[in-house]
């Protein structure tokens, strides 16, 4: 069985993806069939198009999304046809080193097997119509109208969840906000910067507020973004071009510096800066990330008096445990994800929304399916 459906591929990079009837692979045993419904426009997929994120191809990219099982494999556990999900991007074996030292984000199977850019298990489950493999980014590959996930990645929600905001929980705001929960467990009364208020900022602003963080400083280079950040519960707002960020920090808090540092602009100057705003004993979270290949240089006395950093890539994310708190916290209101959304748009419109993302236009561009 195959069935033919519309994704944007992109076959070179720095050329425009191009939408083009593909067709699906028939489901493995643990297979899930996901119609998507909204899938978030994210810098990791842009890395693939600029070539700084070396994959194969031709890959069906997109990575952050929601949508409805349509069909499961005769193994698959945990989910159901017709249940609404959330996809997640970090599957993990289970049983090898790092899982057992509970660190799915380095199983020794998702580490080895993501350079093929297939599925899970290391088999495509799409095909140019005109035949050749379809790779796809961090076994999802989200921009068409459907994928094919193991069953592990397929998170049920709530229904009443809408599919936008669904789709943010899957990379950008499991980052930001795990980052200030699971990882620095922020803690009611603290100080906390957030440096870059982009879409994983700015769920890391709302992660150490619902943490209970009392001073909460917000930098950015924007100041549209610092206004956003604002309203998702920055107390003090820094553009460095005029003021000094970790200034800031240590006038705020009697010279000594906040207690945690959440990073996610991905530049060297910010890596330098939560080096220097944080206090003596503190926590620094990296988020951001720049070419592997990069020298970042820091001033050795910002290294020293038992600061404590950490690099964070998925916020210590337990889906099955993450994705539904976050849904019932949007739901509850305590945690704004339409505020995230820039633009919705269609999948014919995905170069534009790259084009916006290049320009620093968009916070976050979502494209709806029907």
């Amino acid at each position: 069985m195959t069935d033919d459906f519309r994704a944007a591929v992109l076959h070179n990079t720095h050329e425009p993806l191009v939408i083009e009837p593909v067709q699906l692979a028939p489901l493995g045993p643990r297979d899930v069939k996901v119609r998507i419904r909204a899938t978030g426009l994210c810098h990791t997929d842009l890395e693939v198009i600029e070539g700084s994120l070396r994959l194969p191809l031709p890959i069906v990219l997109g990575h952050e999304a929601a949508g409805i099982v349509e069909a499961i494999g005769p193994d698959a556990q945990g989910v159901a046809v017709g249940d609404h999900v959330i996809l997640s991007w970090n599957p993990k074996c289970g049983d090898c080193f790092y899982c057992d030292h509970d660190l799915p984000i380095l199983c020794d199977t998702y580490q080895k097997n993501t350079p093929a850019a297939f599925a899970f298990d290391r088999q495509p489950k799409a095909r140019l119509r005109h035949g050749g493999d379809l790779h796809q980014l961090m076994y999802l590959g989200t921009f068409g109208d459907y994928c094919v996930v193991q069953d592990q990645q397929a998170i049920p929600i709530p229904r009443d969840m809408p599919f936008d905001a669904a789709a943010l929980i899957g990379c950008g705001v499991m980052t930001g906000v795990g980052a200030a929960l699971n990882v620095a467990q922020v803690r009611p009364g603290s100080s906390a910067m957030v440096i870059g208020c982009g879409a994983v900022g700015l769920a890391a602003i709302q992660g150490v507020a619902l943490g209970g963080a009392q001073d909460i400083i917000a930098v950015d280079l924007n100041d549209q973004r610092l206004k956003a950040a604002q309203q998702m519960g920055a107390t003090r707002l820094v553009n460095p071009r005029t003021d000094a960020a970790d200034a800031v920090a240590r006038a705020l808090t009697g010279g000594r510096g906040v207690d945690v540092v959440l990073e996610s602009a991905g530049n060297e100057a910010a890596f330098r800066l939560s080096m220097e705003a944080v206090r003596p004993g503190g926590q620094v979270i990296w988020l951001g990330k720049t070419d592997v290949d990069q020298d970042v240089a820091f001033r050795w006395g910002s290294l020293m008096q038992e600061k404590r950093i950490r690099r964070s890539s998925y916020g210590g994310a337990r889906p099955r445990r993450d994705f539904p708190f976050l849904c019932r916290a949007y739901l509850d209101g305590r945690l704004n994800l339409d505020g995230l959304i820039t633009q919705r748009i269609t999948l014919d419109q995905i170069n534009d929304g790259f084009d916006a993302l290049r320009r620093g236009d968009a916070i976050r561009s979502v494209i709806l399916f029907d």
